[in-house]
């Protein structure tokens, strides 16, 4: 198994000579042991061992049984190569790829095809994906604060098995509900004389499945919750304070490019028909084709079985990591009263009775508490604006719910995993510290916000017969839908057949039906559907005849270009910030609070970000819609949009957070205050280091610090 070369010896900064018998040698030896920390423990206090010792801190030699990586007694050799800060990243990296693949990846790419599936509004699918942080938020504070002290790779390989099962119940809805039945356009899309169909008694029923995919995203919460609390405390534990930003922007970056991978797969299967089994005639243009979107949640979910087995492996900490704990400390942000001394008890926070107090003292640093609320204005944007981002683009520039998931996908691919490493990137390179690092953040939110503006504009919609449009060509007034006309009062359509054709004249219809088209015709084998003889569409004088193709009319917005590369700034800059967030909280919270500091940040990010945003969002896009379904009387989900009120939703909701995130940052960046004896950096602490590099035995231990 492969130890640090300095591992075993003592860690030593530069002070005055003194002679060789250590304070610490009469610690006593009830306090050189401690039962949750198996690994190496410094054997004094500064506090009680004299000056000599609050420049020099003993360890005893780590016990090679407590830091193999392997499951009990089986830990073969060959698996030691992987007991190291970059193993456990990778393997941290995969799991956190998976989570961000399922959860904001695969859901928001197939919230569109659940919805038509199983009759859902746009609420309703919000209600699913906030119950994902309606779990975190319960299982937070358990986790944070007790799986802070215990044994963190256990708690990160148990949540991950969680999470795998949660994948597995969120497609379980696909074999229970049984076959996607449909009429196709053959059937009743056309005009037929005195044409009619008979209405289901009551609704389908499947709504009720809602509860089904609620209960996966609970288990998904519940299953995530310690990738993001001691997941990132334990790889800030096994590094050097310089290099954690680095190793956190890389674990998040994979988080990133899970939704991005999430997008990109979920939107290839959705060409695929929802029953694998099953020929259908529908094709991915009609707007009843569900494609298969519950592959996605099996593969993820065995997937998490297998990477949760080498994370439980993982040793309580890793080899040689006890040196950097002082480090850490030196940057730690230190309230004025005696919390500090508090904290500094190994014994706290292992039981209940101490919860109340570490919530307290949390409460009482408020640069702590601005950073979580600023957290949870970023929170509430990436919330809503992930869930129904493809929608968006599929209303603006008239795109399948396929091409939207992957369209957002490509812009989240560079644009949140990029800009999630370079916030690392960034900290570690400029060598940001303290106040630095807030006002970072507040730039970062500031060129978001102004990049927000662009959402003045709009693609405007596709004009649509009885609609927006009337069936000669004229504006309806807003709120205004008259589906019959004269050129189609004899064909008796129905208003539950939704199939949208493009007229040659440029107008979009309803249906076939509600176009007047008497004949269909398919242009080449696998082609596209052509309608020909439509009484409402205008006579072609070239063809001689009008005619109407299967899909919606294709957008001629000039505007496309534009949009898409401001959401793509907006979306940069918005992840820029989020590393050096999370490392302004691990620095100004006690070394023994970083996991439950981090696991009360992301209730409070969830309770007012991630849970009420993409409710809010969900009703605000309800709120925008044109056409609704119609099932028999009964109101299904949104066929229509109106492009214009969508974009000054977002706008209003996006500049309201902006603004509140700025805020919450400026006073943060002004309330920061810097370790004492520190000029807000790291090296300022220790300024002694340059003249004891003359000493050959110190320089090597400096050096790997």
């Amino acid at each position: 198994m492969p130890q640090h070369s300095t591992g075993d010896k003592p860690l030593v900064f530069p002070g005055p000579a003194s002679g060789t018998d250590s304070e610490c040698d009469r610690t006593p030896p009830s306090r050189r042991v401690s039962l949750s920390a198996p690994l190496s423990q410094p054997l004094c206090q500064p506090e009680k061992c004299g000056p000599r010792a609050a420049q020099e801190v003993c360890y005893v030699a780590a016990g090679q049984p407590g830091e193999a990586c392997g499951w009990r007694a089986f830990a073969p050799t060959c698996l030691q190569a992987f007991n190291t800060p970059q193993g456990f990243l990778l393997f941290l990296c995969v799991a956190s790829f998976l989570q961000g693949m399922t959860v904001n990846g695969f859901i928001n790419t197939v919230i569109t095809s659940i919805e038509r599936r199983y009759d859902l509004h746009s609420y309703q699918s919000g209600l699913i994906a906030s119950s994902y942080d309606v779990a975190a938020c319960l299982c937070l504070t358990f986790v944070s604060y007790f799986g802070g002290h215990g044994h963190k790779p256990r708690w990160l390989g148990w949540g991950v098995l969680v999470m795998g099962a949660g994948s597995l119940v969120f497609a379980l809805p696909h074999f229970t509900a049984g076959r996607y039945e449909v009429q196709m356009d053959e059937v009743v899309g056309t005009c037929w004389a005195n044409h009619s169909s008979t209405c289901k008694d009551g609704a389908s029923g499947l709504s009720s499945y809602r509860l089904v995919f609620m209960l996966g995203q609970f288990l998904h919460g519940m299953g995530a919750t310690p990738l993001y609390t001691l997941g990132v405390t334990y790889l800030d534990e096994n590094v050097k304070s310089s290099y954690s930003p680095v190793y956190i922007a890389t674990f998040y970056t994979a988080a990133i490019l899970g939704p991005a991978a999430g997008y990109l797969v979920g939107g290839a299967l959705l060409n695929i028909y929802t029953d694998i089994s099953q020929q259908t005639q529908l094709t991915t243009e009609s707007p009843l084709w569900v494609g298969a979107w519950w592959v996605g949640f099996l593969g993820a979910g065995a997937a998490a079985f297998l990477v949760a087995i080498p994370i439980l492996g993982y040793p309580r900490q890793l080899p040689g990591s006890q040196r950097y704990v002082v480090m850490r400390a030196s940057e730690t942000y230190q309230l004025k009263d005696s919390s500090h001394k508090v904290t500094s008890n190994p014994d706290f926070g292992k039981t209940i009775s101490d919860l109340p107090l570490s919530i307290w003292l949390l409460l009482k640093n408020p640069t702590f508490i601005l950073l979580c609320l600023a957290g949870a204005t970023e929170a509430t944007l990436i919330a809503g604006m992930s869930t129904f981002g493809p929608k968006f683009l599929e209303s603006q520039f008239s795109l399948s719910a396929s091409e939207a998931a992957t369209l957002f996908g490509y812009l989240v691919v560079p644009a949140g995993g990029g800009g999630t490493f370079l916030g690392g990137f960034f900290v570690n390179k400029f060598k940001l510290r303290g106040s630095g690092i807030i006002k970072f953040c507040l730039l970062c939110t500031l060129v978001s916000l102004l990049a927000s503006l662009i959402f003045l504009m709009h693609c405007p919609g596709v004009p649509m017969a009885g609609v927006t449009a009337g069936y000669n060509g004229s504006l309806l007034p807003e709120g205004h839908v008259e589906l019959m006309a004269a050129c189609n009062l004899h064909c008796g359509c129905q208003p539950e057949h939704y199939s949208p054709v493009c007229g040659s004249d440029g107008l979009m219809y309803y249906s076939p039906c509600y176009a007047g088209c008497l004949e269909m015709a398919v242009s080449s084998p696998g082609g596209q559907k052509v309608y020909r003889d439509c009484s409402c569409v205008p006579q072609n004088f070239s063809s001689g005849f009008g005619h109407a193709t299967a899909g919606k009319c294709t957008s001629t917005c000039q505007r496309k270009p534009l949009l898409l590369v401001f959401i793509f700034v907006v979306i940069v800059f918005t992840f820029l910030s989020s590393i050096p967030a999370l490392t302004a909280t691990l620095r100004c919270v006690c070394d023994q609070q970083r996991s439950f500091a981090l696991g009360i940040q992301w209730i409070v990010v969830r309770t007012l970000g991630s849970i009420p945003g993409p409710i809010a969002f969900g009703w605000v896009i309800d709120k925008a819609c044109l056409l609704w379904q119609d099932q028999c009387g009964q109101q299904g989900s949104c066929f229509v949009y109106q492009n214009s009120a969508m974009s000054w939703y977002l706008l209003i909701a996006g500049l309201g957070y902006k603004v509140l995130g700025s805020i919450f940052f400026a006073i943060a960046c002004f309330l920061y205050k810097s370790p004492p004896g520190s000029s807000d950096g790291l090296e300022a602490s220790l300024p002694s280091q340059s003249s004891a590099s003359d000493n050959p035995s110190d320089l090597q231990i400096q050096s790997d610090i």
